[in-house]
C-alpha cells in the first residue's frame, strides 16, 4: 500500500479548520484511514507531518484522538519517536500516559522510565492514574525488584479505590512474589472479591517458585472447582520440577496434560519445551527425546532444549547430530543459545578442534555475535583439555571483561593439571578481584588443592586461616533424592533424617563391600585440614551424595534407577565409589552435580572420566 500523502506534497484539498483550530471531520476521517492502513514508521511520519501542518490546537478532542493513534503506533515501533510525539501534546489524557508507560514497561531497557513517567503523571496532577495504569507500573517494579516503588503504587491503588480490580490485583500478586514476599502476594490473593484464571495461575506460580509444592497442589485442587487449568498453570509447575528435580510431580503434570487438557495444549510448543527441559534436568533424557520426536512442529526453543539436554548428559555426538538436523530444516535457524549448547557439548567431551570450528562457524556463517557464555564455554574447553596458556590468550583477546566464572574455570584446570603455583596464584587473584567483597569459598578450595598437590602444607593451613579471617565458609555439600514422590535432602555428615540409624548401618555394609572389591580412597579432595588417614576416609564416606545413595538403596525397589541431585561438583573419590556400587548392587545411578550429569552403570560412567 502506498499512501496518497507523500513528502513535499501539499495538504489535501478537502481541508477546513473549525472554529477551535482543529481539523475538519472529512480530513480527520481521511487521516484516520491512513493511520489504520499504516505499516511502518516512514508512513507514520508522513501522516504526523500532515497532522502538524493542518492543526493548531492540540486540546481539540478530534486532534487529541488523532495524536493518541499516532502515539499508539509509534510506541510499538519507535519509543524515542513516541516520546517526542508525547511532548508535543499540551494536555495528554490518561490513554496517552498509559500508552507511553506501557511501551516502557514492555521494553527490556526502559522499565525505569515507566516508573519515572508514572511519577511525572502524579506530580503534574492534571490526569489521575486509572485502572489501566497500575498493571504496567507494577510490571516494571516487578522486573526491577523495586519493592519500595511497588508498595507506593499499591498505596495509590488503595487510595484511588481500585483494590478490587482483578487485573490490578493479579499484577500485585506477581509483583510481591517477584520481590520475594510470598506472604504479601497471598494476602492480596486472599482479599480478592473476584478471581480470574490468571489470579489462580499467578498464586500457584508464586508457591511453586518458593518451593511450596504441597500448598501449590492444594491450591491447584481448589482451582479446579472454579476454572479448568490451562497450559500456563501446568507450565509453571513443570518449570519448578525441573529446578528441584521433582520427577514424580513433573510426570504427574505431563499425564494431567495428556488426560485432562485439549490436544492444543498437549502440543503447545512452550508446554512441550518445558516438559523436555524438566525431563532433561531430572535425568530422563529418553522421555525428553520422546516429547521432542512426537511434536508435529518444532521451534528453535525445542531444538535448543534437546541440544542442551544432550550436552548436559555428556552425549556430545547426539547433541551435534541434533544441531546438524536443525540446520538441515528450513523452518528455523540456530541462535546464540543453540551455540551455547553446541559448545557445552564439545566442552563435556574435550572436543577442542570441533569446539573452535563451531565457534568460528557461529560468527562467520550465522553472523551471531559471541556473548560471555560462548567465551566461557571455549575457555573452559581449552583449559580443561590442558591448553591453559591458550585459554589465557583467549581471555586476553576477549572483547569484554571476563567474569569470575571464567577465571574459576581456569583455576580449576590449574588445580587438576599440576600448573605452576605462581600461575595458579595469579588466576586466583583475578577470581577474587572479579568477585569483590562477595568472594565465594570456591577459590579458596581450589587454591588449597594447588598447594596440597605441591606439598606446601603450610600454605594449605594459611588458606584455611584466610577463610576464617574473611568470614568465608565452605558451601556445604547437599544432595536431594526423590523416593515415591517425596523429596529427601541430605547434607554431609547428616544425622537429622528419621532413618539415619538404618542409613549409617547400610553405609557400613557398603564400606565392607567396597573393601572386598579392592577400593582405595582418594584423599586428594579431602577437607581443608591436615587430617590423618582414618579421619579423611571417614569424612569422604559421609559426603552428602553417599548418604543419599545409601537411603536410595534401602528405600527403592530393585531395578529402579536412583537419581541424585547435588549442589557441588562430585569429587574423584565419590565418582569412583559410585562406579563400584553400580556393579556391586546391580543398580543404575543417575547423578546431576553442579555442571553435568553422570550415568553410572555396570561399573562405568557416561562421562568417560572427563568432567
Amino acid at each position: 500500500m502506498v499512501l496518497a500523502i507523500t513528502q513535499g506534497q501539499s495538504p489535501p484539498s478537502l481541508i477546513t479548520i473549525d472554529n477551535n483550530g482543529g481539523v475538519s471531520t472529512a480530513h480527520q476521517a481521511r487521516l484516520l484511514r491512513f493511520l489504520n492502513e499504516c505499516k511502518d514508521m516512514s508512513q507514520l511520519k508522513q501522516i504526523h507531518a500532515q497532522t502538524l501542518r493542518t492543526t493548531s490546537n492540540t486540546n481539540n478532542p478530534h486532534t487529541l484522538f488523532l495524536y493518541s493513534r499516532i502515539l499508539h503506533f509509534s510506541s510499538l515501533a519507535d519509543a524515542d519517536y513516541a516520546f517526542r510525539v508525547f511532548d508535543q501534546i499540551e494536555t495528554p489524557n490518561s490513554f496517552m500516559w498509559n500508552t507511553l508507560i506501557r511501551a516502557c514497561a514492555r521494553s527490556d531497557d526502559r522499565k525505569e522510565q515507566a516508573i519515572v513517567l508514572y511519577c511525572r503523571m502524579l506530580e503534574e496532577g492534571i490526569v489521575l492514574p486509572d485502572k489501566y495504569t497500575f498493571p504496567f507500573v507494577l510490571r516494571a517494579c516487578a522486573y526491577l525488584f523495586d519493592l519500595s516503588e511497588g508498595e507506593q503504587t499499591h498505596a495509590h491503588v488503595l487510595k484511588l479505590g481500585f483494590c478490587s480490580d482483578v487485573y490490578i490485583c493479579n499484577s500485585l500478586i506477581h509483583f510481591y512474589a517477584s520481590c520475594g514476599h510470598l506472604d504479601l502476594a497471598q494476602k492480596v490473593f486472599d482479599k480478592m472479591p473476584e478471581r480470574s484464571l490468571v489470579s489462580w495461575n499467578a498464586m500457584i506460580d508464586a508457591f511453586v517458585q518458593f518451593g511450596e509444592f504441597e500448598t501449590a497442589l492444594k491450591l491447584f485442587s481448589e482451582m479446579q472447582n472454579v476454572f479448568k487449568p490451562d497450559g500456563y498453570t501446568l507450565q509453571s509447575i513443570i518449570n519448578a520440577c525441573a529446578g528441584l528435580g521433582g520427577l514424580a510431580l513433573g510426570m504427574w503434570a505431563h499425564a494431567y496434560i495428556l488426560r485432562m487438557l485439549d490436544t492444543a495444549v498437549a502440543s503447545d510448543v512452550l508446554v512441550c519445551s518445558s516438559l523436555m527441559d524438566m525431563y532433561c534436568k531430572c535425568g530422563c533424557l529418553e522421555l525428553a527425546r520422546q516429547v521432542f520426536e512426537r511434536m508435529p512442529k518444532r521451534d528453535i526453543t525445542m531444538w535448543n532444549s534437546m541440544i542442551l539436554g544432550f550436552a548436559m548428559h555428556g552425549l556430545a555426538e547426539a547433541a551435534l547430530e541434533c544441531f546438524s538436523c536443525l540446520v538441515r530444516t528450513e523452518s528455523c535457524a540456530p541462535n546464540s543459545i543453540t551455540f551455547v549448547g553446541v559448545l557445552s557439548a564439545c566442552n563435556h567431551r574435550g572436543m577442542v578442534s570441533e569446539g573452535l570450528n563451531y565457534f568460528e562457524k557461529m560468527i562467520k556463517k550465522y553472523k551471531i555475535e559471541p556473548r560471555l557464555e560462548h567465551y566461557g564455554c571455549l575457555v573452559d574447553l581449552l583449559a580443561r583439555a590442558g591448553f591453559i596458556n591458550k585459554a589465557l590468550n583467549f581471555v586476553t583477546n576477549m572483547p569484554m571483561k571476563p567474569d569470575a566464572v571464567i577465571w574459576r574455570s581456569i583455576l580449576d584446570a590449574c588445580s587438576k593439571q599440576d600448573a605452576s603455583v605462581e600461575l595458579s596464584e595469579e588466576v586466583a587473584r583475578q577470581v577474587l578481584e572479579s568477585e569483590g567483597d562477595g568472594a565465594s569459598s570456591g577459590v579458596y578450595v581450589l587454591m588449597s588443592r594447588v598447594y596440597a598437590s605441591a606439598s606446601r602444607w603450610d600454605d594449605v593451613g594459611l588458606v584455611r586461616k584466610l577463610m576464617e579471617d574473611d568470614g568465608v565458609t565452605k558451601e556445604p555439600g547437599c544432595s536431594i533424592i526423590e523416593v515415591e514422590g517425596i523429596t529427601h535432602e541430605f547434607f554431609a555428615g547428616d544425622t537429622s533424617h528419621p532413618r539415619s540409624r538404618g542409613i549409617y548401618q547400610f553405609l557400613n555394609v557398603i564400606k565392607d563391600r567396597l573393601k572386598l572389591m579392592g577400593y582405595s580412597p582418594d584423599y586428594s579432595q579431602a577437607p581443608l585440614v591436615d587430617e590423618q588417614g582414618d579421619t579423611k576416609q571417614h569424612s569422604l564416606g559421609l559426603h552428602s551424595e553417599r548418604i543419599a545413595l545409601a537411603f536410595g538403596l534401602l528405600s527403592m525397589k530393585s531395578g529402579t534407577p536412583i537419581r541424585i541431585f547435588k549442589n557441588l561438583r562430585v569429587c574423584n573419590d565419590c565418582h569412583e565409589v559410585f562406579k563400584l556400587i553400580s556393579t556391586a548392587f546391580s543398580v543404575e545411578i543417575v547423578m546431576r552435580d553442579r555442571t553435568r550429569f553422570h550415568h553410572f552403570k555396570h561399573g562405568t560412567c557416561s562421562c568417560m572420566e572427563y568432567w
